[in-house]
């Protein structure tokens, strides 16, 4: 399959920057901006993709949909997108690019199939790739290596299997590994603080644990705007370890933390409105000197 036309839904700040990277590379890159945010229109419009308006005008042009958004958002979306492929009877691949477990995306490949569409799964680790910053999209399914064609210098592609469902596995992994250790680490911190040992602790952790300190310090800054969406990701992980008769609990938990910061005052900002200047431990000052 020669791709041409890729549509993105929706333009947030993973989708804007994959967007863009798919742009400079050549692609005409579509979103479709009915029904939402103010936001999303505005950073559509600075990436320059082009509005067809509705998922239906979607469908029809594009060869390749990337869904990235809102991990509780994908299964409604891909409701949404299996209408207009019945509609319309067109086949564009369908690529599910939003950390949800497998067995949500087997759910979603069943709709997806059943309106007569194709369906790949893809699972994002990294950064948005912008500036200098890299990430990796992991690919799986019976038409994942189609998906090589979107590889750029700061977006690798790496094809996992023909199997629907180990991407997402992958990056559920990774994203409790990764979301867990600052989740937990959030929690101590402001935990020390207000226990009063903050600066004790501090102490204890450069002699023992510096590297783990200093790496959580440094996710922190960026975190708040995106607890809302990482809240669902920690209810997907605990129902992915779940399905394997694990424990749900720990994620239940790193879900809750996430939710005190997302109706915080840091978690009401937004990527692009966030003081830059904040550190690590002014995340977690301000946090642990919220109402509780």
């Amino acid at each position: 399959m020669k791709i041409e036309n890729i549509g993105v839904m929706s333009p947030g700040d993973m989708g804007q920057a994959i967007a863009q990277q798919l742009k400079q590379k050549g692609f005409n890159v579509c979103t479709a901006l009915d029904k939402r945010s103010a936001r999303s229109k505005a950073l559509a419009r600075d990436a320059g993709l082009t509005d067809v308006g509705s998922i239906e005008n979607l469908t029809a042009k594009c060869e390749v949909i990337l869904s990235v958004m809102n991990p509780a958002a994908a299964l409604e979306f891909a409701s949404e997108l299996a209408q207009a492929l019945h509609a319309n009877k067109r086949q564009p691949l369908f690529v599910d690019c939003n950390a949800i477990a497998p067995v949500t995306l087997q759910a979603i490949n069943a709709k997806i199939t059943a309106a007569g569409g194709r369906c790949a799964d893809a699972g994002i680790i990294g950064p948005p790739p912008r500036g200098t910053a890299k990430t990796c999209l992991y690919v799986s399914g019976p038409e994942a290596r189609e998906l090589e064609q979107l590889a750029t210098p700061q977006m690798r592609v790496r094809v996992l299997s023909d199997r629907i469902g180990d991407a997402s596995a992958i990056k559920m992994c990774y994203g409790a590994m990764n979301k867990g250790l600052i989740a937990l680490g959030l929690e101590v911190l402001v935990a020390a603080r207000r226990l009063g040992v903050d600066a004790a602790l501090e102490t204890q952790l450069n002699e023992t644990h510096r590297e783990i300190y200093e790496r959580i310090l440094g996710a922190l800054p960026v975190m708040p705007p995106k607890a809302h969406r990482w809240v669902p990701e920690m209810l997907e992980i605990a129902r992915t370890f779940e399905a394997v008769g694990l424990t749900p609990r720990v994620f239940h938990g790193a879900g809750d933390l996430y939710e005190f910061v997302a109706t915080s005052a840091l978690g009401k900002e937004t990527p692009e409105s966030r003081d830059k200047s904040r550190g690590g431990k002014d995340v977690v000052r301000l946090l642990a000197d919220e109402r509780h």
